[in-house]
């Protein structure tokens, strides 16, 4: 190739990692990323850096952790610290830069070069927007995040993910021949408001869904934040249990609706003769409970459904390795390893590392990926039912979203995560630790902190958390006189 790569980054808004064929899941949800990861490089251990949307997202844009850049929920985003993101790096490189889709960064819609805002409630009306899309983004903001039961009453083509493609296309379209592009393909899906039109609707009937691996009866065991937003959704919604099943099926459809939208802007890029001269990172920002312990949606804690994203990078110069890959990453990585495929050096304070040397069949330092590390929480005590306080006083039920799972009772205090091999171990501010080891207890329901006979183990990953926590304190600023700032070109630090 004789000039920079093309990137697009495709990403969804809380897809759960393994609810596809790939991971062993009995039902087909995304067959193209399947096949799209067969042709690239697939972690099955990726993870976010906090689920939580706007903290993981400037996680993407920065490669840095929540911690460092004071996003550590989606109010702050504003708060921002870094020196130079992905944006400022390819813009440096002469990329014409676009966002099609959900935004919820630290980064305005003007800052893109073009830029078509679609979410939840649907697009701005001053994109322009025919009369049945205006009436589906009524509809959409009128479920106020919540499920619809029947099928959606419009087409496809008025669905986000469709809509964000097509002004994808186009704008590729308008481009210089031989400029290179940088593209966030940004779906709010499968994120609530839960609805899908047919086929997808009946595509993953409830009655034919796997069982989950836990219930609402262990969400009381599994603790307060837990216990706590099962209670308030059943304040809420009267059935929320039995509702569950329609949400999950819905978010079945979502999944497969997402995958055919996919398939559709790669087959773009083939009929262009661009997908030759593309670098394309499939994503998401964080997962989704669907179902497990009784819950939709995200807040209590670090559990893997929340935790683990999909990671897919296929393209130019990447091997198509056929296997999964076995190193732990973090999306924290994406950003690093964009910048070193298109030769650009690493702004300062760029804590994650680039996975290009694995990627394009180089030497790389496996030890240097044995483990991961996910953050939770904004701080201070946790907030108890013992509080003077109201989900309707505090914000979390409101009108315009009915239940907001991130919120003071989920979100409060500080718990970091390290993921290594089979086990996984939390450890929070009061000095409370869980450990699992998920591949006897995939849904982390029995906590072995406090066992004797892994004691070892306790104390390898509370030495490998302690590291983690050391690696992502802000190096911001850096030393403005005489010290030497020593760093890895692809920011490694271990088995270098």
């Amino acid at each position: 190739m004789s000039r920079q790569p093309n990137i697009v980054i495709i990403m969804t808004d809380q897809q759960r990692a393994d609810l596809c064929a790939r991971e062993g899941y009995p039902l087909d949800t995304t067959p193209f990323l399947d096949s799209l990861a067969g042709q690239g490089a697939d972690f099955p251990r990726a993870y976010t850096s906090m689920p939580v949307c706007g903290p993981a997202r400037v996680s993407l844009f920065t490669g840095r952790y929540p911690s460092a850049t004071a996003v550590r929920t989606n109010s702050n985003l504003r708060d921002a610290r870094y020196e130079a993101d992905l944006l400022d790096v390819a813009k440096a490189a002469g990329y014409a830069t676009a966002l099609c889709g959900k935004n919820h960064s630290h980064r305005g819609r003007e800052e893109f070069d073009y830029c078509y805002a679609m979410s939840h409630g649907g697009a701005p009306a001053e994109q322009g927007r025919t009369e049945q899309e205006q009436a589906f983004d009524a509809f959409l903001a009128g479920l106020h995040h919540m499920t619809y039961r029947e099928p959606t009453p419009f087409p496809v083509e008025c669905q986000g993910p469709c809509r964000c493609v097509r002004r994808a296309e186009q704008w590729i379209d308008s481009l210089d021949a031989g400029r290179p592009f940088f593209l966030w393909l940004s779906f709010a899906e499968p994120h609530n408001p839960f609805q899908v039109p047919e086929p997808y609707f009946s595509m993953f009937p409830p009655e034919a869904l796997p069982p989950t691996r836990s219930g609402p009866a262990d969400a009381e065991a599994k603790g307060f934040k837990y216990a706590w937003t099962l209670r308030t959704w059943r304040r809420i919604l009267a059935d929320h249990d039995d509702a569950v099943a329609r949400t999950r099926a819905n978010y079945h459809g979502m999944l497969r609706l997402i995958d055919d939208q996919v398939r559709r802007f790669v087959e773009f890029l083939d009929a262009r003769g661009l997908r030759d001269d593309t670098i394309l990172v499939f994503t998401s920002d964080h997962g989704d409970f669907a179902g497990e312990y009784g819950l939709i949606r995200k807040g209590p804690e670090l559990p893997e459904p929340l935790c683990r994203i999909s990671m897919v990078f296929a393209g130019p110069g990447i091997i198509a390795r056929g296997e999964r890959m076995r190193a732990h990453v973090s999306i924290a990585d994406v950003m690093p390893t964009l910048c070193e495929a298109i030769g650009q050096d690493l702004p300062p304070g760029v804590q994650g590392r680039s996975l290009w040397p694995m990627l394009t069949g180089k030497d790389w330092p496996a030890e240097e990926f044995d483990s991961a590390y996910c953050e939770h929480g904004y701080g201070g005590l946790y907030v108890t039912d013992e509080d003077d306080l109201t989900p309707q006083q505090e914000g979390a039920i409101n009108d315009g979203c009915t239940f907001d799972c991130l919120n003071s009772w989920t979100q409060s205090g500080a718990m970091r995560m390290v993921r290594k091999g089979d086990w996984k171990l939390l450890y929070d501010m009061l000095g409370q630790g869980q450990l699992y080891h998920l591949a006897d207890d995939p849904a982390e329901l029995n906590n072995r902190f406090g066992d004797p006979a892994v004691a070892a183990k306790r104390a390898e990953l509370l030495g490998d958390l302690l590291a983690s926590v050391l690696r992502t304190q802000d190096p911001l600023p850096l030393p403005r006189k005489r010290y030497w700032f020593k760093r890895h070109p692809s920011n490694y630090l271990r088995g270098t």
